[in-house]
């Protein structure tokens, strides 16, 4: 039996100070930048063509820009922001430092100096729901399908994006997609992304346990 003590993050309530802050930083309060990737596109259409009217750049991949696109909004494939194409399938699409450098930058001159270095920007904004693991498996697919619905890129943007919640908004669920909406062009508060941020590491602790 492990013995070691568990330790319990009450992320709602966790206020993080800005170490350093350089008021030099080019990031705002407002939302710029957007990563939208999802598997569940429920309201999709409305919460983009809402941030297309606040003037939000969105980033996308796969299925997802495509209903955008579909939609009449502008989308920039991952692909194009971080110059590297999509491998192995799809496997490999978000996991690379311009995405994650974005979404895990602090408001920090040497954050976003480096963010620059690498081509980067802050991305303010990450919209992302899990490949349907459960679902797939429910329906008794067969053991390679249900391996590659495990969600990989998901995760990891979902919990970068939770860990800097002092500054990203992170959306995990689509009942969400209203409030973020009536939150624009600033974006949700403090308190509403640090409520936002505990859903989605519950989100991704549930998945994994589902998993195994």
């Amino acid at each position: 039996m492990d013995a070691r003590p568990r330790v319990c993050l009450p992320v709602a309530h966790v206020v993080l100070p800005c170490v350093h802050p350089c008021p030099s930083v080019t990031m705002t309060d407002k939302v710029r930048c957007a990563l939208l990737s999802v598997s569940d596109k429920s309201n999709l259409a409305e919460l983009a063509k809402a941030l297309h009217e606040n003037g939000v750049k969105i980033l996308s991949t796969g299925g997802t820009a495509k209903a955008m696109r579909e939609a009449g909004v502008p989308v920039t494939d991952v692909s194009e922001y971080t110059q590297s194409p999509e491998v192995m399938d799809g496997r490999v699409k978000t996991l690379h430092p311009r995405v994650h450098g974005g979404i895990l930058a602090r408001p920090l001159e040497a954050d976003l100096k480096q963010l620059e270095e690498i081509g980067g920007q802050p991305i303010d904004l990450v919209v992302v729901n899990l490949y349907p693991f459960e679902a797939t498996v429910a329906k008794g697919a067969d053991y390679a399908t249900c391996v590659e619905n495990i969600d990989i890129g998901g995760p990891t943007m979902v919990r970068a994006a939770a860990k800097n919640h002092q500054r990203v908004s992170i959306v995990v669920d689509p009942t969400d997609y209203a409030s973020v909406i009536a939150s624009l062009p600033s974006g949700p508060t403090k308190e509403a992304r640090a409520k936002l941020a505990a859903k989605a590491f519950g989100h991704t602790a549930h998945y994994d346990a589902i998993i195994v």
